[in-house]
């Protein structure tokens, strides 16, 4: 098959084809060039894809986080407002217990004077 190709440079003068070889050497070249071209673009494409996954996968998790974030803010508003409601209630509940001690003293100082009116 290749006779056929060759064919058609039959009769042409050495310099000529000293310069067709040239040029299909050249040719040659320019295509694994561009077969090399190609394949730097598939695996950089490849590559470009990759990288657009993983962002998209950052911005997923990012996201994610965020509304876990924010979760857990209201939780610990929450819970300080429970705290908050129970140290309230805690301090009334002193309260009332300081008031009722005093009372209960009040109370023992009048049996103790009453107790000593009923010695007399």
């Amino acid at each position: 098959m290749s006779w056929v190709v060759e064919e058609w440079k039959e009769g042409l003068s050495p310099r000529v084809l000293q310069k067709i070889h040239e040029l299909e050497s050249q040719v040659d070249k320019l295509k694994k060039e561009r077969q090399q071209r190609q394949f730097q673009l598939e695996s950089l494409e490849a590559a470009l894809q990759k990288q657009k996954q993983k962002v998209e996968n950052e911005k997923n998790e990012a996201a994610t986080l965020k509304r876990e974030n924010q979760s857990l803010m209201e939780l610990c508003d929450s819970l300080d407002k429970a705290k908050q409601k129970i140290s309230h209630d805690l301090q009334v509940k002193e309260s009332q217990v300081n008031i009722q001690s005093g009372q209960l003293n009040s109370s023992k100082k009048e049996i103790e004077r009453l107790e000593q009116e009923l010695k007399r």
